[in-house]
């Protein structure tokens, strides 16, 4: 396959995975609306991880076995699993699915400013300040009004979206450490890893044999489980590998729009003037830092 053919692929996949989370938020409001969020993670992560395992044996694929890769793992499993899908789930409680769409958009971001900061694997330019700047206006002005209004408990919800961002923007840094491993083998360990955290507290906190969800939330809970955490991690691992953590974000500025689309047909959520105005700022930004910029031919 040439290098063109590689990049087109990689940018279909982006497409793809940008679809693949921007439901995601629609399937989390639904779910956590008859079962709790920490079931409703714990299950996602289960489900997953075993479909992801049964393909990866399927394939003829082993898992490894040495404790070192799966401390990784389930260090990966806490930046990109255990926290962020928690805190996403308490807060899609009182939030809604456009507006954690939003939120949680801005991961490119935080990449870029953990990545400034402190790995430093990747230049920082202009263009990419820029969008920094554009995308943390677009947060306050999301988070504007809550703020001003007092701090009420959709503000804490929405502070706890943006805390969720940052760690996803972590595991985008530290997912590239995986390079050498088949993309689905991180997917399945980091998603196993976190279903042995999260199950046994589950199973503590909100005694899991006495809900009685709706049927409307199950599904949410599979479709979740099955394309937008098994299928997008597969995705998103092989894609941190060819467009690098920045790159791999930057289906963030394409999933805004779908996102809200999506909340907007299936759940008749409407964003407010001051949130629209936020969701341009942020996709700008986003768009500003993570869409490669064309070298201009030299003449011969």
């Amino acid at each position: 396959m040439t290098a063109k053919n590689d990049t087109t692929t990689d940018l279909a996949l982006l497409g793809v995975l940008a679809v693949l989370w921007g439901a995601s938020y629609t399937f989390i409001k639904i779910g956590v609306e008859t079962i709790p969020p920490v079931t409703f993670i714990a299950a996602r992560t289960l489900i997953a991880g075993g479909i992801l395992l049964a393909i990866i044996r399927w394939r003829g694929l082993a898992m490894p076995r040495d404790a070192a890769t799966w401390r990784r793992f389930a260090f990966q499993a806490c930046l990109n699993s255990v926290i962020p899908f928690t805190l996403i789930a308490a807060a899609e409680r009182s939030v809604d699915a456009g507006l954690a769409t939003i939120l949680n958009s801005t991961s490119p971001i935080f990449t870029f400013l953990l990545t400034a900061l402190i790995t430093r694997h990747e230049p920082v330019t202009t263009r990419k300040l820029v969008g920094v700047s554009a995308g943390m206006t677009g947060i306050c002005l999301v988070i504007g009004t809550e703020a001003l209004g007092g701090l009420g408990h959709e503000l804490w919800a929405q502070l706890a979206i943006v805390i969720a961002t940052i760690s996803y923007a972590g595991a985008a840094i530290f997912g590239r450490g995986f390079k050498g491993l088949d993309p689905m083998l991180p997917a399945a360990g980091s998603m196993l890893c976190g279903a042995v955290m999260l199950v046994p507290l589950s199973l503590v906190v909100d005694h899991p044999w006495t809900l009685t969800p709706s049927l409307a939330s199950v599904l949410a809970l599979l479709g979740l489980s099955v394309f937008s955490t098994a299928l997008a991690f597969v995705i998103y691992f092989r894609l941190i590998h060819t467009l690098g953590s920045v790159g791999t974000t930057s289906q963030a500025y394409l999933r805004v729009p779908i996102g809200v689309g999506i909340g907007a047909v299936f759940l008749g959520e409407s964003l407010g003037p001051t949130a629209w105005l936020g969701m341009a700022f942020v996709v700008a930004g986003v768009a500003a830092m993570t869409i490669p910029v064309r070298k201009p031919a030299f003449a011969r």
